[in-house]
């Protein structure tokens, strides 16, 4: 059932999860829920409709194989009203054909079961995070390195840094996030726009790429790798 709409704080996810299968269903809710969301469920098809009617979630997580109607449909009926709240389909289908049916019905992301829940987490406030942009800013400075996102322009030490356009991407992404920890599948999904592993080293050679232009020659590293879970920018060592 939809839960009575209470006051939460801008980190706070409303997320609707369309998923039958009941086991499922619990652990997603209780990890969702211990990692500061809120969760209403829906068990079939035509009750997700209903609740995601109601355009108070930020995400619908929306398992393909439903009872009554089934993922694509809810999904298809959706688009067509307009709603154009980010979905994240979750299925054991996950052959390219099957992705890319998900995709074209309206859907914004696609997760084959078995998965990783931090993987979904990751996913979910990825897709929240796109569809409610903050104010972006148009210049940032880390220690010596300044960035020009107008100009596109990159200095450190008063030198102008060349950078091709998809480094500059990466660099102003990772920037945006300063200090925090930025993983893989973030970069994926805001960089290359992926919302799928390509099984390629493509981040490994532009953040190879991107250190060398931005922290090679120069005293302090502001690129740092963080074993195990990302990349980090930030100036100092702590």
């Amino acid at each position: 059932m939809l839960q009575e709409v209470i006051e939460i704080d801008s980190e706070t996810m409303r997320i609707l999860l369309i998923e039958d299968d009941r086991d499922a269903a619990a652990y997603l809710v209780k990890g969702l829920g211990e990692s500061g969301h809120i969760v209403d469920h829906a068990a079939d098809g035509e009750q997700g409709l209903l609740l995601a009617r109601e355009d108070v979630h930020d995400v619908f997580v929306v398992d393909r194989m439903l009872p009554k109607l089934d993922g694509l449909r809810v999904v298809e009926t959706l688009r067509g009203e307009g709603v154009q709240t980010p979905v994240l389909f979750l299925s054991a289908l996950g052959e390219v054909d099957d992705k890319v049916k998900g995709l074209r019905s309206g859907g914004d992301d696609y997760l084959a079961k078995p998965y990783a829940f931090s993987e979904l987490l990751a996913r979910v406030e990825g897709l929240a995070r796109r569809a409610r942009p903050e104010a972006a800013e148009t210049s940032m400075t880390i220690g010596d390195l300044e960035i020009d996102i107008l100009a596109r322009s990159v200095k450190r030490e008063g030198q102008e840094i060349p950078l091709l356009p998809r480094e500059f991407k990466l660099l102003e992404y990772l920037a945006r996030h300063e200090g925090q920890v930025v993983t893989r599948t973030m970069l994926l999904e805001n960089v290359w726009d992926y919302h799928f592993d390509p099984q390629t080293n493509v981040i490994d050679v532009h953040i190879s790429r991107l250190r060398s232009k931005i922290d090679k020659g120069f005293d302090e590293p502001l690129l740092h790798t963080i074993r195990g879970a990302g990349y980090s920018i930030r100036a100092g060592t702590g």
